[in-house]
């Protein structure tokens, strides 16, 4: 019994430690100064409003994912028409929006004069995107 005592306080010990360095290494970080945002409504220049065309012109893949399974290429062979796939997700719960297989946000499924559509409920921010990429 006092040996898990030790164990754990020899945990803690050491994540005190990695913790006492972290904070060194944050001491050590250089200061950058850096320029103030403004909310002025500067007017683009037509160069800037050229670039943005270009970009604003660039063809993506919206999708939207109901959920992902994992099968054996046995199981797969076998699935025929009537067939039944388990997905990872519970019902109900938000389906995925990717733009070019990139999280972009969460949605719902909505009908839309007999069309599907999508709501969108969540959108991933730009740090969390970026995160991902890691």
């Amino acid at each position: 019994m006092s040996n898990d005592k030790d164990e754990d306080l020899s945990m803690w010990d050491e994540a005190l430690d990695e913790q006492a360095e972290a904070s060194a290494a944050a001491d050590d970080a250089e200061t950058v100064e850096l320029e103030e945002l403004t909310e002025e409504d500067a007017p683009i220049t037509g160069e800037e409003k050229r670039k943005l065309d270009a970009i604003l012109d660039i063809p993506v893949t919206i999708s939207m994912e109901v959920g992902r399974s994992n099968i054996s290429i046995r199981n797969l062979l076998q699935l025929n028409q009537g067939s039944v796939v388990e997905l990872d997700r519970v019902a109900g719960e938000s389906l995925d929006v990717l733009v070019n297989g990139t999280l972009i946000a969460h949605g719902e499924v909505v009908v839309v004069n007999d069309k599907f559509g999508i709501r969108l409920t969540d959108v991933v921010s730009q740090v969390e995107r970026i995160k991902k990429l890691k």
